[in-house]
């Protein structure tokens, strides 16, 4: 019988071992969460340690995982034998279209290499999503909370936000996990926004702000040349940091009806 799993590094493994944070970080769709009206979908359980607590509180509940030696492990435990467990990729989108429904909670203790890549998918199936959160490399985690005019505001603190209520929860220090990474963590919660309708063209809305930023040093007439914005133009002499997400709405609703 399995008993333990070796972390993979080219997986970004680091196992949760702290019960305490473990289970503060699952109790945070606890108010939000309706049993059998939404889907929590944990991604990399690992060793389930985060996924106890899920099992607890929560029904039903998927795990996607990509290591087939994880996978092994958690079926040799009768308290997750209800749950429905995928291997693969959670950055396939067939995968992520055949798994995710309405009313969907996402979870994790996510692998610090593809972070941001999840927090895209997120954003790519946002009207199904409606908690997302977990823990990331503390510097991610504080980027995707940014408010605008700070260091770390940047293209997905901006799309994040359009979209969720965010919330900075805690930061978690190296040594819960095995292997211990080199940097801290921090946990975040994402809750959709109620009723919210993109009022511009959202794939418009995702190429400005992108754009901006890819040039944050740049003036918005600068970087948005494509765009061919004039000096006299509302936002033309700010730059990207200094927006929030109701400016760049504005912003692309005036690009829009210039195009």
């Amino acid at each position: 019988m399995k008993t333990y799993v070796k972390p993979k590094k080219h997986l970004g493994q680091h196992f949760l071992n702290d019960l305490s944070v473990a289970e503060k970080i699952a109790l945070m769709f606890k108010e939000e969460f309706v049993n059998n009206h939404s889907k929590m979908i944990e991604i990399g359980p690992g060793m389930g340690v985060l996924t106890q607590f899920l099992v607890q509180n929560y029904q039903p509940v998927s795990l996607v995982e990509i290591d087939q030696e994880s996978i092994q492990y958690l079926k040799t435990k009768e308290e997750f034998s209800v749950l429905q467990m995928v291997e693969g990729d959670i950055l396939n989108d067939q995968l992520l279209t055949d798994l995710i429904a309405d009313n969907t909670f996402i979870i994790g203790n996510y692998p610090y290499n593809i972070s941001s890549q999840i927090v895209f998918k997120v954003l790519q199936f946002h009207k199904q999503i409606e908690g997302f959160g977990g823990m990331f490399q503390k510097e991610v985690a504080e980027r995707l909370v940014a408010p605008k005019g700070s260091k770390t505001y940047g293209i997905l603190s901006v799309l994040l936000n359009a979209f969720y209520d965010t919330k900075y929860l805690f930061t978690v220090e190296p040594g819960v996990f095995i292997p211990p990474p080199k940097v801290k963590s921090g946990v975040i919660k994402c809750i959709r926004k109620k009723d919210f309708v993109m009022p511009c063209s959202q794939k418009l809305f995702f190429d400005v702000v992108k754009t901006a930023f890819n040039q944050r040093r740049k003036t918005l007439r600068n970087a948005l040349h494509k765009f061919n914005l004039k000096e006299t133009d509302e936002f033309a002499k700010l730059r990207a940091e200094q927006l929030g997400v109701d400016e760049f709405i504005k912003l692309t609703q005036f690009i829009e009806k210039s195009i």
